[in-house]
């Protein structure tokens, strides 16, 4: 009887190198992301709403603020593609799996920088904001997954 266990452990090391390269790409999206916040096109901007702590996500009253610095966001979202805005109309549909984590960890970022609310209640608001149909429950059960609910 063949023994399946050599071909069972040239899979896993296979998939641990795949899961290696998914990984170093999400490191170095990391240790970049938000780096043209810092640039002279995004900076005088983002200094006008550096302090959200006041406001609620997605409330008008943050709407508002934002608008303080739509030059800077505009050319914010045309530079990274971790926002759904970078793709145009076809918003996350265009994105790839490590622009979408990546997205998803800076929503859980930027939720934390203001008024308290549960981290899914921004989920939903953003579900709804970009259309996400079907796709929401991938969102939806990856927060549950890394225990951000």
């Amino acid at each position: 009887m063949p023994d399946s266990r050599q071909a069972t452990v040239e899979h896993q090391n296979l998939v641990t190198i795949n899961i290696s390269e998914i990984t170093g790409n999400l490191n170095r999206r990391a240790r970049v992301h938000d780096d043209s916040k810092l640039s002279p096109e995004e900076k005088p901007y983002f200094d006008k709403i550096s302090d959200m702590s006041d406001v609620e996500y997605g409330s008008d009253e943050y709407r508002a603020r934002l608008k303080e610095a739509k030059p800077g966001i505009k050319h914010h979202y045309e530079v990274n593609d971790h926002h759904p805005e970078h793709y145009g109309e076809e918003g996350v549909y265009g994105m790839s799996l490590m622009a979408i984590l990546e997205m998803l960890a800076d929503w859980k970022a930027a939720s934390e920088r203001t008024k308290s609310q549960p981290f899914m209640q921004s989920v939903e608001h953003n579900i709804t904001r970009f259309d996400l149909g079907g796709f929401a429950n991938i969102l939806r059960n990856t927060v549950k997954e890394l225990g951000w609910e």
